[in-house]
């Protein structure tokens, strides 16, 4: 409301006293302050200042308002300050919902490490299936792979992820190994419902490839993942994904000259206007996540 800005104006040139160190103070011309705090007394309905040509007096309606205005921008300037010290030093509670698998396998450590950067932030994650509603649940953020289905949130890229195809040394001993991407019609290729093809890129092409001949249709990558570390068939995931089976040698690449689409990675909220823990949280998550 702007009679609230005038309340502040008023206050500086009682403090000043006069428009003239107020409007030097404030760096407003002097016949603007002038006809504002003239608007003000108008919406009153009395006089707050005696003007003379050298200097300006309270009235005594203006000593008593000038009194209650003072607490109010006071208070204003100290909301104002303790707000800066939160976006210095972010604290309260963070309520954020994650992709399940890609937070428990990749961004366990990532949060760790945010959580000693700021330790005045306590956590309360969801880690559930389903895409929690930002508008009607109290969540700050939530971290997802893919596309935004809401176009009303607010989303903000994070990274994007390379996919890549995996198998295990037992499964393709059993099954044969793939040596270009028309073979994976003829494997167990472990996907997720509602996929039925896999677009492959090698730099110079791209080749969409029928993935329908596996026994599993899944809604998990983590169990994906699993189920190709004992052996049972062939995804396209992530490399953060299957970061462990990798390095234990549980899975390891194949048809390595060939990948899958980039799976990109959203913050998403439902305002731009966010508090400094949230704010500080999605920046050291892109920060984090630019490895490619």
């Amino acid at each position: 409301m702007e009679y609230l800005n005038d309340m502040a104006l008023f206050v500086e040139v009682v403090k000043a006293k006069g428009f003239r160190g107020a409007s030097l103070a404030m760096g407003m011309p002097n016949s603007t302050l002038s006809r504002r705090i003239s608007t003000l007394e108008k919406s009153i309905g009395l006089r707050l200042l005696n003007r003379t040509t050298r200097k300006v007096e309270l009235t005594e309606a203006g000593q008593i308002y000038f009194e209650r205005c003072k607490r109010i921008v006071d208070e204003a300037k100290l909301a104002h300050e303790q707000l800066g010290e939160l976006l210095a030093q972010p604290s309260g509670v963070l309520r954020a919902s994650f992709p399940v698998d890609f937070a428990v396998t990749y961004l366990a450590p990532v949060i760790a490490e945010f959580a000693n950067r700021y330790p005045g932030i306590s956590f309360d994650f969801d880690f559930t299936p389903r895409r929690v509603d930002l508008v009607s649940e109290p969540f700050d953020v939530a971290i997802r792979m893919g596309e935004s289905e809401n176009s009303q949130l607010i989303s903000r890229k994070l990274a994007s992820l390379q996919t890549c195809l995996y198998a295990s040394p037992a499964y393709l001993e059993r099954s044969g190994e793939p040596h270009e991407p028309a073979d994976l019609e003829q494997h167990e290729c472990l996907n997720m419902v509602r996929v039925g093809s896999w677009t492959l890129h090698d730099g110079t092409q791209s080749i969409q490839v029928t993935a329908t001949g596996g026994r599993f249709s899944l809604n998990s990558v983590g169990m994906m993942r699993r189920l190709a570390a004992l052996d049972m068939g062939i995804i396209l995931v992530p490399q953060e994904i299957v970061a462990d089976e990798l390095l234990n040698g549980k899975l390891r690449r194949i048809l390595p000259q060939w990948q899958g689409s980039p799976t990109s990675v959203y913050a998403i909220t439902e305002t731009r206007l966010l508090p400094a823990k949230t704010q500080r949280f999605i920046e050291f998550l892109r920060e984090k996540l630019q490895f490619n």
